[in-house]
């Protein structure tokens, strides 16, 4: 598959953004909050999707990340996490987490593997994705980012 796929910055506030993460029934309340990066994933012209992580020293909390339902099925997705890895990595993580009630499959096939929350860092346990945003129930992944 031929694709120009990119991951543009944005600020966590747009509408548009907002509207694709309620519709996954993805957490909303702290995008505007400081220490998040956004990224609006690009096809040329077109927007496929969103995602970002947030950076805590060495870890990463991979999140808000939808592609339009539109386009999966096609390789998008794992191609815009491996482009949001690669920003965290850029901005010094080494290793990267995430937590989702209904992908954790999809991220098992890009090297994600499932943890006890009691082997994450304190750093990643204390986010509000982890602490009070996404339930109990929700599967932690890992994923050590290689240079």
């Amino acid at each position: 598959m031929t694709t120009t796929l990119r991951v543009e910055p944005m600020t966590g506030v747009e509408p548009d953004f907002h509207a694709a993460l309620m519709e996954e029934g993805l957490p909303t309340d702290d995008l505007a909050e400081a220490g998040r990066t956004f990224f609006r994933i690009t096809d040329g012209p077109e927007t496929v999707g969103y995602g970002g992580f947030e950076l805590h020293g060495e870890h990463a909390l991979l999140r808000s990340m939808v592609i339009d339902p539109e386009r999966r099925g096609r390789g998008l997705g794992g191609i815009a996490v491996d482009l949001l890895l690669g920003k965290a990595r850029a901005a010094g993580a080494c290793e990267a987490y995430l937590l989702t009630l209904s992908a954790a499959s999809f991220f098992e096939r890009l090297g994600f593997a499932r943890i006890d929350r009691a082997v994450a860092p304190a750093t990643i346990l204390a986010t509000r994705q982890a602490a009070s945003l996404c339930p109990a129930s929700a599967v932690l992944l890992h994923r050590e980012l290689s240079a």
